[in-house]
């Protein structure tokens, strides 16, 4: 951006005939890429990167594949609620209203929509000639996946709660911690298992990631569909990033999870590595 407007400073003096139309096209050009660009919203954390959230992950990894221009918002969870009634976004739950996170705004279509799967076929249907999320017709085969795969994850959530409250900002941990309590109706950290009890649990949620690997094993290729990527391991991936930053990279628990079936799920991350960039 410096650069293009020193650029612009140099024409006006060499060319200043030609300047003013120059500045019209650079103006043009900056105005029409922000404005144009789909606003994600986030939920932001302490991290450097901010992002951590594996719902929102998953559409992050969407549009940085499809090569979709967007740009984040951040919300912090008490204001989620105040956030998508003052947009207009509809609740994701409908049995008592609830509204979550993630949402985006699409300029080109005057769109605002939230739920994590309905976005990806709203993306599918608006960029039909971007990088396809669900190729051959795979819909239903991958929102079948996703039921699937989360049924593998019972033992987990008692391992992340707790660490994820550490990672919060204040005003989202304490909202977190409230709303998780009243739930489970513990503590956060009287949710982490302990002892054997905790190798009991910790090796339950190994075996079902056991169970995901050997769907993996059947592909042919890195991913669950052979050699392209799609939602459904945007979907795997989403959790492993979420794993990965919510416990740390150098973590205990990290450095089983990452070595586990092969290496399986460090190596799923890696592969996606381009589709990561935060914006």
């Amino acid at each position: 951006m410096q650069m293009r407007c020193a650029a612009l400073r140099r024409a006006q003096k060499l060319f200043p005939i030609l300047y003013s139309t120059a500045e019209k096209v650079l103006l043009r050009s900056l105005h029409s890429s922000a404005s144009d660009r789909i606003v994600l919203y986030d939920i932001p954390s302490k991290l450097l990167e901010k992002a951590w959230s594996p719902n929102v992950w998953k559409i992050r990894y969407s549009l940085n594949y499809k090569g979709i221009p967007y740009e984040t918002e951040w919300v912090e969870y008490p204001d989620i609620e105040g956030h998508c009634k003052k947009l207009g976004i509809a609740p994701t739950g409908h049995r008592a209203p609830f509204y979550t996170l993630p949402a985006i705004h699409d300029p080109s279509t005057d769109t605002y929509i939230a739920d994590s799967l309905k976005i990806a076929e709203y993306l599918e249907k608006t960029y039909p000639s971007t990088p396809k999320l669900f190729p051959d017709n795979t819909l239903g085969l991958q929102t079948a996946f996703h039921a699937a795969f989360v049924q593998q994850m019972g033992s987990l959530w008692q391992f992340i709660y707790a660490p994820e409250f550490h990672k919060l900002n204040p005003q989202g941990a304490d909202y977190f911690r409230r709303t998780r309590e009243e739930k489970f109706g513990r503590t956060l950290e009287d949710l982490v298992p302990k002892g054997k009890q905790g190798e009991v649990e910790w090796a339950k949620f190994k075996a079902g990631l056991g169970r995901v690997d050997t769907w993996y094993a059947k592909s042919g290729g890195p991913f669950i569909l052979g050699m392209s990527p799609s939602w459904a391991d945007f979907i795997v991936a989403s959790y492993a990033m979420w794993w990965r930053r919510i416990w740390g990279e150098e973590s205990q628990e990290w450095k089983d999870v990452g070595s586990w079936h092969d290496g399986r799920w460090s190596k799923l991350l890696a592969n996606l590595k381009e589709y990561q960039k935060v914006v």
